[in-house]
């Protein structure tokens, strides 16, 4: 494991809109999960051999500082830029004493992942529940277990992550999907959005967060159109992108439209919650985040 340094590492969001977040944490540089869809490889985040991962130096010594100096508490995020259960979590524990902290502060917690690994540390989450707001994101873009094993090779299946909802939900987790990104004609079909929604109320997920479509932009770009053509062998994919959406960043699928219809009436159906304005109080409304007392903010080890 290579170590990169970092003066800070919990750190301020701009806005809380995305799932009410507060904090920004992400321990590790870099994704080995090789999903061919990834906005994370383009050239504006600067992020040299992105399939190497790398953890920050004194990592946990560095969240420890930063917590006990938040003015506030809230909600900490993690998972935005690499997932925070890569393989190397399993023996290097960083997120789990990570989180152990984020508990010992009075902080919340909220985790984008697609790894089954989450499950390890359900024990912390559940004791973070009990003063503050807990959210698991779960991504899953296909209800084709082959689908995702193609797109996403080092992830488990489709099939394992609604399990893993599934798990987390009869914990009392609070827990649910992002539904992001929808591949234009490989995702985008009623079919699956249909098949992906009523997995999700089987596997009992409180929320369903969606974009049907996805970015595109730099090196990240031909990354994704030589994957296609690996991928999809003769299907002319990469060409029809081309075509349809030249060097344009957002990429909406052309059945956006009709998608978004289908699936919000089916979350009606099933009573899954798919607007950002009802999933964040949804899961906070029982917590109040309130100013650290001082003693708090400088306390001793």
């Amino acid at each position: 494991m290579e170590y990169i340094p970092a003066k800070t590492i919990v750190t301020a969001t701009k806005s809380r809109e995305w799932f009410g977040i507060d904090y920004n944490m992400n321990i590790y540089r870099g994704c080995c999960h090789g999903c061919i869809y990834c906005d994370s490889r383009s050239d504006c985040y600067q992020i040299k051999d992105f399939d190497q991962i790398r953890a920050k130096k004194n990592a946990l010594f560095i969240i420890r500082n930063d917590l006990r100096r938040k003015v506030r508490s809230g909600v900490v995020g993690t998972g935005s830029m690499s997932d925070p259960y890569n393989p190397f979590e399993k023996d290097l524990l960083l997120t789990r004493h990570a989180l152990e902290l984020i508990d010992a502060f009075d902080f919340g917690a909220a985790i984008a992942t697609k790894s089954t690994l989450l499950l390890r540390d359900l024990d912390i989450l559940q004791t973070i529940k009990e003063h503050s707001p807990v959210l698991c994101k779960v991504t899953i873009t296909t209800a084709d277990d082959i689908l995702s094993k193609k797109i996403e090779p080092g992830v488990p299946p489709s099939s394992d992550r609604f399990a893993m909802i599934d798990t987390l939900n009869q914990a009392g987790i609070f827990s649910g999907i992002l539904l992001m990104p929808v591949l234009p004609w490989l995702e985008d079909s009623e079919e699956n959005i249909r098949s992906l929604v009523r997995q999700a109320h089987e596997a009992g997920a409180r929320f369903i967060y969606a974009a049907f479509g996805m970015t595109l932009r730099e090196n990240q770009r031909n990354w994704y159109y030589a994957k296609l053509e690996q991928l999809f062998p003769g299907q002319g994919l990469a060409d029809r992108y081309r075509r349809q959406y030249g060097y344009q960043y957002k990429c909406s699928s052309p059945h956006a439209s009709r998608l978004w219809k289908i699936f919000s009436q089916e979350c009606e159906r099933f009573h899954i919650l798919y607007r950002m304005k009802d999933i964040v109080p949804a899961y906070q409304k029982k917590y109040q985040m309130t100013q650290l007392r001082l003693f708090d903010i400088y306390r001793d080890d």
